[in-house]
């Protein structure tokens, strides 16, 4: 196979930057831009950096992908009452998925990406490791706890040892327009964050409103359409309550329900998960002692997780941790190395 290494570019910094420090590293690249969806990259900033850097570029047109892997599961995921996240389906779907095999028909050896994370290999154990970034505040290595082997094996992380002052610095130096350009802090097809109103208008449907309920059944209420609430959320419930403040405890599309408590009830020890991803092993030898995240913008805690069949898991943690939330991925860390992650299916009494 060629020695070209393919560089997913969206125009920002992090890719940018990824692509110089290839090319300082005496690497062939070819830039490959992503379109997924109507309204989405064109590749204009990415072409241009391309040809600053005189490396070939092409946009390659991946709507129907982003669709099938992307778009429709997290419609699904919300119809069902639960929290995706489509960062982590992208990474395995799409840009390790459908671009990683474009690349390879291309003639590509890697695919790079500006993540902040890195990549090892296990000689004894045989297998590819996926590492936290070293600067803490950047790393990503969440989203990407869900590759495979095949899809780590052929991954590179160029940013995996920089702090984004540093990645910042070197797209400077280069004299490259987007140095300075932001991070984008919303999912990439719903600018704004408005779920509900993606939802309504991707599908066509008209989610009926239902009631709010408390967690004795009494109605406190009604809510909008179970497509705007997840776990934990305070903020448009509309509805108060003597006791205190309401948050949302569970979304339950079999009786079109909301169900409200106050902030107490929401914490929970314990959590089932499946599509169970692990990397540094095949299989978990019995209960292990880690640290994980049920969220991206979480701190790691202490827990206990024990694999329970082929690809499902119980996670105990030392304290109780709040708004554990189904659909959402809980990622096993030991130290440095991700061991894995799995898909929230339900938190569970002590």
């Amino acid at each position: 196979m060629d020695h070209t290494t393919a560089v997913a570019m969206s125009g920002g910094v992090d890719s940018s930057a990824a692509a110089l420090l290839l090319l300082k590293g005496e690497k062939t690249l070819l830039g490959l831009t992503l379109c997924l969806f109507d309204g989405g990259e064109e590749g204009a900033d990415a072409a241009a950096v391309a040809k600053r850097l005189n490396f070939p570029h092409r946009t390659l047109d991946m709507r129907r992908e982003f669709q099938a892997g992307v778009m429709d599961p997290f419609v699904s995921e919300y119809e069902r009452g639960r929290t995706p996240n489509p960062c982590v389906l992208c990474n395995r779907a799409v840009k390790f998925g459908a671009l990683l095999r474009t690349a390879e028909e291309l003639g590509c050896g890697s695919l790079a990406t500006g993540h902040y994370a890195r990549t090892g290999f296990d000689a004894g154990a045989g297998r590819w490791l996926l590492k936290k970034a070293a600067h803490p505040d950047k790393d990503q290595s969440y989203v990407l706890a869900m590759l495979t082997q095949e899809q780590l094996s052929r991954a590179l992380f160029p940013l995996g040892e920089l702090s984004k002052a540093e990645v910042r610095a070197i797209a400077a130096e280069a004299g490259l327009s987007n140095a300075q350009k932001g991070d984008s802090q919303d999912i990439c097809f719903i600018p704004g964050g408005d779920y509900g109103a993606f939802l309504r208008r991707h599908t066509g449907k008209d989610y009926p409103p239902g009631p709010y309920l408390d967690e004795a059944g009494a109605v406190l209420g009604r809510h909008t359409g179970i497509v705007d609430y997840t776990v934990g959320q305070r903020r448009g419930l509309g509805v108060s309550s003597s006791a205190g403040r309401l948050y949302v405890k569970e979304v339950r599309p079999g009786d079109n329900a909301v169900i409200l408590s106050n902030n107490a009830a929401l914490f929970r020890r314990v959590l089932t998960a499946n599509s169970l991803n692990l990397i540094p092993c095949a299989r978990l030898d019995g209960p292990v002692r880690l640290r994980a995240r049920i969220r991206y913008r979480m701190a790691e805690q202490p827990c206990t997780v024990e694999q329970t069949g082929e690809d499902t898991v119980r996670v105990a943690f030392d304290e109780a941790q709040r708004a554990v939330t189904p659909g959402q991925t809980v990622v096993f860390y030991d130290g440095d190395v991700v061991v894995g992650g799995a898909v929230i299916e339900r938190s569970l009494p002590d």
